[in-house]
């Protein structure tokens, strides 16, 4: 992974740029989040998508969980002159999970709620799309709770038998009441006490695209325009909405990029 760092650092190095003005951070992976800075008043694009650059330079761009093995980074600098460089992207094998004996209705939601359904992921989606000026990923990011891993990013779910679409987060056991706890500075952008698939719902908008959830919970402590510092209180862990068991479903965004949580917090702390 550190290949890939070097090699990217060693194509955005132009001359008459200063080489404190090109920093990358991050893991060139499927679900990684990579945070770069060029020279301010420099344009980036990610693919054919513009990225929202900060007056200090600071940009952000994520790979999904199926995203390919490469892509393209573009740089236009102040001064017009331009770069296009190609991105390798690690892939990764993920796990299959089996949940057997679950109620029907938990597994496949009955008609009378398809229109619920929708609207509630209208909502979700249009959160998502939020490309805000806010810079609350700067702070970095923690764990939220501290519990056991019961779920992890990108494993496959079949339930009851049937295959169902990836999981896109980290699941987090832990005794209902727990607090739930901002892992990073962030704009409180939906809190719901009860949408139908994940229950007692926050989504913190942490600027230039990111956004993360935090799913199930028993209370939501929080208002949407709100802001959070990292460590301050968003709700408690609960078992809403279509859950077996006490616990955090954690996840992270760039727009339609499903990121995994895990890689920018490294391992659950012991105890």
């Amino acid at each position: 992974m550190l290949r890939h760092l070097l090699v990217v650092l060693s194509l955005l190095a132009v001359p008459g740029v200063p080489a404190t003005a090109q920093q990358f951070d991050g893991q060139f992976t499927q679900g990684g989040l990579i945070r770069g800075v060029v020279a301010p008043g420099a344009q980036v694009w990610f693919g054919e998508r513009p990225v929202r650059v900060a007056d200090d330079g600071t940009f952000i761009f994520g790979f999904g969980r199926d995203f390919g093995t490469t892509a393209e980074l573009r740089v236009r600098w102040p001064d017009g002159r331009e770069r296009r460089h190609n991105l390798q992207i690690a892939p990764r094998v993920y796990k299959v999970q089996r949940i057997d004996g679950l109620p029907p209705r938990m597994v496949t939601p009955p008609a009378e709620v398809l229109a619920r359904i929708r609207r509630e992921n209208a909502a979700i989606a249009d959160v998502r799309r939020r490309d805000s000026a806010v810079m609350g990923f700067a702070s970095g990011f923690v764990w939220p709770v501290q519990g056991r891993v019961t779920g992890v990013f990108g494993s496959q779910r079949i339930l009851n038998g049937e295959p169902r679409r990836p999981h896109y987060g980290i699941d987090i056991a832990a005794p209902a009441g727990t607090p739930v706890r901002a892992p990073a500075d962030g704009e409180v952008a939906m809190a719901e006490a009860d949408l139908y698939y994940t229950g007692g719902t926050v989504m913190l908008d942490h600027g230039h695209g990111l956004t993360s959830v935090y799913s199930h919970l028993q209370d939501v402590s929080v208002q949407v325009g709100q802001r959070l510092r990292q460590g301050e209180v968003l709700g408690t862990v609960g078992s809403t909405g279509r859950s077996t068991g006490a616990h955090l479903d954690w996840r992270l965004n760039w727009f339609k990029q499903r990121l995994d949580p895990q890689l920018l917090v490294g391992p659950m702390p012991a105890g």
